[in-house]
Protein backbone atom coordinates (compact mmCIF):
# COMPACT_ATOMS: atom_id res chain seq x y z
CA UNK A 1 0.00 0.00 0.00
CA UNK A 2 1.45 3.41 -1.05
CA UNK A 3 1.72 6.46 1.44
CA UNK A 4 -0.66 8.87 1.51
CA UNK A 5 0.69 12.11 -0.94
CA UNK A 6 1.60 14.88 1.75
CA UNK A 7 -0.91 18.04 1.31
CA UNK A 8 0.82 20.76 -0.72
CA UNK A 9 1.79 24.22 1.24
CA UNK A 10 0.72 27.31 0.71
CA UNK A 11 2.11 30.61 1.04
CA UNK A 12 0.04 34.23 0.25
CA UNK A 13 2.50 36.92 -0.26
CA UNK A 14 1.88 40.51 -0.17
CA UNK A 15 -0.40 40.89 2.85
CA UNK A 16 -1.02 43.98 4.13
CA UNK A 17 -4.29 44.36 6.19
CA UNK A 18 -5.33 42.57 9.66
CA UNK A 19 -8.46 41.78 8.02
CA UNK A 20 -6.57 39.86 4.82
CA UNK A 21 -4.25 38.63 6.33
CA UNK A 22 -7.06 36.72 8.55
CA UNK A 23 -9.01 36.14 5.69
CA UNK A 24 -5.38 33.82 4.42
CA UNK A 25 -5.36 32.31 8.40
CA UNK A 26 -9.10 31.51 8.02
CA UNK A 27 -8.26 29.54 4.73
CA UNK A 28 -5.71 27.71 6.30
CA UNK A 29 -2.30 29.29 4.79
CA UNK A 30 0.98 27.96 5.43
CA UNK A 31 3.42 30.87 5.14
CA UNK A 32 1.71 34.46 5.69
CA UNK A 33 4.35 36.52 3.46
CA UNK A 34 4.80 40.92 4.56
CA UNK A 35 6.91 42.76 1.63
CA UNK A 36 9.64 45.11 2.58
CA UNK A 37 10.29 46.75 -0.41
CA UNK A 38 9.24 50.53 -0.72
CA UNK A 39 9.16 50.13 -4.53
CA UNK A 40 5.94 47.07 -4.64
CA UNK A 41 2.40 48.45 -3.75
CA UNK A 42 2.53 45.27 -1.13
CA UNK A 43 5.18 47.17 1.01
CA UNK A 44 4.56 46.97 4.30
CA UNK A 45 6.62 48.96 6.95
CA UNK A 46 8.59 47.59 9.63
CA UNK A 47 5.80 49.10 12.25
CA UNK A 48 3.09 47.72 10.74
CA UNK A 49 4.56 44.39 9.75
CA UNK A 50 5.51 44.07 13.63
CA UNK A 51 1.86 44.42 14.51
CA UNK A 52 0.51 42.14 11.13
CA UNK A 53 3.56 39.31 12.55
CA UNK A 54 2.00 39.22 16.07
CA UNK A 55 -1.03 38.54 14.43
CA UNK A 56 -0.02 35.29 12.95
CA UNK A 57 2.39 33.84 15.69
CA UNK A 58 1.54 30.34 16.37
CA UNK A 59 -1.05 30.42 13.47
CA UNK A 60 1.18 29.62 10.53
CA UNK A 61 4.90 30.83 9.49
CA UNK A 62 6.17 34.25 9.28
CA UNK A 63 7.81 35.13 6.23
CA UNK A 64 9.81 38.38 5.67
CA UNK A 65 10.32 39.63 1.88
CA UNK A 66 13.80 41.23 1.47
CA UNK A 67 15.33 42.51 -1.64
CA UNK A 68 19.39 42.73 -2.25
CA UNK A 69 19.07 43.95 1.62
CA UNK A 70 22.16 45.46 3.23
CA UNK A 71 22.81 43.86 7.53
CA UNK A 72 21.06 46.73 8.60
CA UNK A 73 17.51 46.32 6.79
CA UNK A 74 18.06 42.29 7.59
CA UNK A 75 18.84 42.92 11.51
CA UNK A 76 15.60 45.15 11.58
CA UNK A 77 13.75 42.77 9.96
CA UNK A 78 14.90 40.05 12.29
CA UNK A 79 13.52 43.05 14.99
CA UNK A 80 10.29 43.66 13.94
CA UNK A 81 8.95 40.52 12.19
CA UNK A 82 10.58 37.75 14.12
CA UNK A 83 10.28 36.16 10.81
CA UNK A 84 10.42 32.19 10.68
CA UNK A 85 12.02 32.42 6.88
CA UNK A 86 13.46 35.38 5.42
CA UNK A 87 12.53 35.75 1.34
CA UNK A 88 15.35 36.95 -0.39
CA UNK A 89 13.83 38.05 -3.96
CA UNK A 90 16.61 40.42 -5.46
CA UNK A 91 20.19 39.23 -7.39
CA UNK A 92 21.57 38.26 -4.23
CA UNK A 93 24.75 35.88 -4.69
CA UNK A 94 25.16 32.50 -3.13
CA UNK A 95 27.77 34.00 -0.86
CA UNK A 96 25.19 37.05 0.11
CA UNK A 97 22.64 34.36 0.41
CA UNK A 98 24.98 32.78 2.83
CA UNK A 99 25.95 36.06 4.60
CA UNK A 100 22.61 36.77 5.66
CA UNK A 101 21.38 33.28 6.67
CA UNK A 102 24.19 33.56 9.00
CA UNK A 103 23.90 37.16 10.13
CA UNK A 104 20.38 36.98 10.64
CA UNK A 105 20.19 33.17 12.28
CA UNK A 106 16.92 32.28 10.26
CA UNK A 107 16.14 30.02 7.48
CA UNK A 108 16.05 31.47 4.43
CA UNK A 109 14.54 31.28 0.83
CA UNK A 110 16.08 32.34 -2.60
CA UNK A 111 13.66 33.37 -5.19
CA UNK A 112 15.29 32.49 -8.79
CA UNK A 113 13.85 33.96 -11.79
CA UNK A 114 13.01 31.68 -14.25
CA UNK A 115 11.99 32.22 -18.26
CA UNK A 116 14.21 29.27 -19.97
CA UNK A 117 15.62 25.70 -19.02
CA UNK A 118 19.55 27.45 -18.70
CA UNK A 119 17.74 29.75 -15.65
CA UNK A 120 17.85 26.38 -13.62
CA UNK A 121 21.72 26.21 -13.76
CA UNK A 122 21.79 28.57 -11.13
CA UNK A 123 19.74 26.33 -8.57
CA UNK A 124 22.70 24.30 -7.22
CA UNK A 125 24.58 27.18 -6.10
CA UNK A 126 21.73 28.12 -3.92
CA UNK A 127 20.45 24.98 -2.63
CA UNK A 128 23.56 24.53 -1.19
CA UNK A 129 23.17 27.50 1.21
CA UNK A 130 19.82 28.31 1.35
CA UNK A 131 17.11 26.23 3.12
CA UNK A 132 14.25 26.49 0.42
CA UNK A 133 14.80 27.40 -3.50
CA UNK A 134 11.59 29.75 -5.32
CA UNK A 135 11.03 29.44 -8.39
CA UNK A 136 9.44 32.36 -10.25
CA UNK A 137 8.84 33.83 -13.29
CA UNK A 138 11.75 36.08 -14.23
CA UNK A 139 10.41 39.47 -14.04
CA UNK A 140 9.86 41.44 -17.75
CA UNK A 141 13.14 43.82 -19.14
CA UNK A 142 11.88 47.08 -17.44
CA UNK A 143 9.76 45.57 -14.24
CA UNK A 144 9.68 48.26 -11.43
CA UNK A 145 9.96 45.21 -8.88
CA UNK A 146 11.24 41.88 -9.02
CA UNK A 147 8.23 39.66 -8.24
CA UNK A 148 4.59 39.73 -8.00
CA UNK A 149 3.90 40.95 -11.34
CA UNK A 150 1.25 38.31 -12.49
CA UNK A 151 3.19 36.50 -15.55
CA UNK A 152 4.09 32.72 -15.39
CA UNK A 153 6.44 30.84 -16.61
CA UNK A 154 6.13 27.71 -19.32
CA UNK A 155 6.27 25.03 -16.48
CA UNK A 156 7.23 22.10 -18.82
CA UNK A 157 10.70 23.76 -18.11
CA UNK A 158 11.05 22.04 -15.12
CA UNK A 159 9.94 18.18 -16.87
CA UNK A 160 13.33 16.02 -15.33
CA UNK A 161 14.75 18.93 -13.91
CA UNK A 162 16.58 17.58 -10.19
CA UNK A 163 14.95 20.31 -7.65
CA UNK A 164 16.26 20.86 -4.29
CA UNK A 165 13.29 18.79 -1.27
CA UNK A 166 10.72 21.41 -0.78
CA UNK A 167 11.39 23.90 -4.17
CA UNK A 168 8.57 26.14 -4.40
CA UNK A 169 6.59 27.68 -7.02
CA UNK A 170 5.52 31.28 -8.14
CA UNK A 171 4.63 33.29 -11.26
CA UNK A 172 1.00 33.93 -12.16
CA UNK A 173 -0.72 31.30 -10.06
CA UNK A 174 -4.68 31.89 -9.52
CA UNK A 175 -7.33 29.64 -8.35
CA UNK A 176 -8.10 28.35 -12.16
CA UNK A 177 -4.01 27.01 -12.63
CA UNK A 178 -2.48 26.33 -9.68
CA UNK A 179 -4.01 22.57 -9.37
CA UNK A 180 -2.61 21.96 -13.26
CA UNK A 181 0.54 23.62 -12.15
CA UNK A 182 0.90 21.33 -8.96
CA UNK A 183 -0.13 18.37 -11.26
CA UNK A 184 2.56 18.78 -14.08
CA UNK A 185 5.62 19.77 -12.18
CA UNK A 186 5.15 17.78 -9.05
CA UNK A 187 5.90 19.80 -6.88
CA UNK A 188 4.23 20.34 -3.04
CA UNK A 189 4.46 24.52 -2.59
CA UNK A 190 2.95 27.22 -3.99
CA UNK A 191 3.04 30.93 -3.01
CA UNK A 192 0.87 33.28 -4.71
CA UNK A 193 0.60 37.44 -4.61
CA UNK A 194 -1.04 39.13 -7.70
CA UNK A 195 -3.03 35.52 -8.24
CA UNK A 196 -5.69 36.30 -4.98
CA UNK A 197 -5.67 40.03 -5.58
CA UNK A 198 -8.84 42.28 -6.94
CA UNK A 199 -5.98 45.38 -7.61
CA UNK A 200 -2.27 45.32 -7.30
CA UNK A 201 -1.36 45.75 -3.67
CA UNK A 202 -5.64 45.17 -2.66
CA UNK A 203 -6.00 41.05 -1.49
CA UNK A 204 -9.31 39.88 -1.68
CA UNK A 205 -10.56 37.44 0.52
CA UNK A 206 -12.60 35.50 -1.45
CA UNK A 207 -9.55 34.88 -3.88
CA UNK A 208 -8.01 33.95 -0.87
CA UNK A 209 -9.81 31.15 -0.01
CA UNK A 210 -10.85 29.64 -3.14
CA UNK A 211 -7.13 29.34 -4.17
CA UNK A 212 -6.63 27.61 -0.60
CA UNK A 213 -9.27 25.55 -1.75
CA UNK A 214 -8.15 25.08 -5.21
CA UNK A 215 -4.54 23.79 -3.89
CA UNK A 216 -6.00 21.32 -1.45
CA UNK A 217 -8.35 19.58 -3.97
CA UNK A 218 -5.23 19.26 -6.42
CA UNK A 219 -3.38 16.74 -3.75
Amino acid sequence: MSAPIPPARVKICGLSTPETLEAALTAGADWIGLVHFPRSPRHVDFKAASTLAAQVRGRAERVVLLVDPDDALVRAAVASVDPDLIQLHGRESPERVAAIRTLAGRPVMKAIGVAARADLEAIPAYAGVADRILLDAKAPAGAAHPGGNGHSFDWSILADAELPPGTMLSGGLDAGNVGAALIRTGLCAVDVSSGVESAPGLKDPDRIAAFVAAVRAAR
